[in-house]
């Protein structure tokens, strides 16, 4: 059954921001949890504390002190819209977020999205705006059972040569 979501949280980031990390809106999962890729399959903390060499964080307030420790950014790319599940394919009525508040606030380097839903999103809906392109990575959910742990770990590595 298909459901409005408005996105719960505010983005993670500083000015010392350099890359910005771009899921869709935040699964169910998440919402529950209250905070980003807190579904227990999905992968994203664990790549990037990996490819960061950095211990796995636990909770939220660790997961915060691993982006910004390491000049990291995150945020959806939608505000709201009407979804089935976690679903990203049923979305309907999509409202973006202003991506130009993080943008504005922050020395951002690079843009990526995890995932083609994000991409094809923040392509039609935010880059007319920002003007920044962005670059697409696998998504790290449980749902994208054809990319393995290591290929996303490779995948998300050119994350580290705009940290620099």
């Amino acid at each position: 059954m298909a459901v409005t979501v408005v996105h719960p949280y505010k983005p993670v980031f500083d000015s010392s921001s350099k890359v910005l990390i771009l899921g869709t809106i935040a699964s169910p999962k998440s919402r529950e949890n209250g905070f980003y890729y807190t579904h227990p399959q999905n992968r994203f903390w664990r790549v990037v504390s990996d490819i960061l060499s950095y211990p796995l964080p636990q909770n939220n307030s660790e997961r915060i002190k691993l982006l910004l420790d390491n000049n990291i950014a995150i945020w959806d790319v939608l505000h709201s819209c009407t979804i089935s599940g976690a679903d990203d394919s049923s979305i309907k009525d999509p409202v973006c977020n202003d991506i130009s508040y993080v943008l504005n606030q922050a020395d951002i380097k690079a843009i990526f999205t995890t995932g083609k839903t994000a991409y094809k999103l923040y392509n039609k809906y935010c880059l007319k705006d920002t003007g920044f392109p962005a670059i697409c990575l696998p998504s790290t959910s449980p749902a994208n059972c054809r990319c393995t742990y290591d290929e996303l770990k490779k995948e998300y590595q050119i994350i580290l040569k705009y940290l620099k």
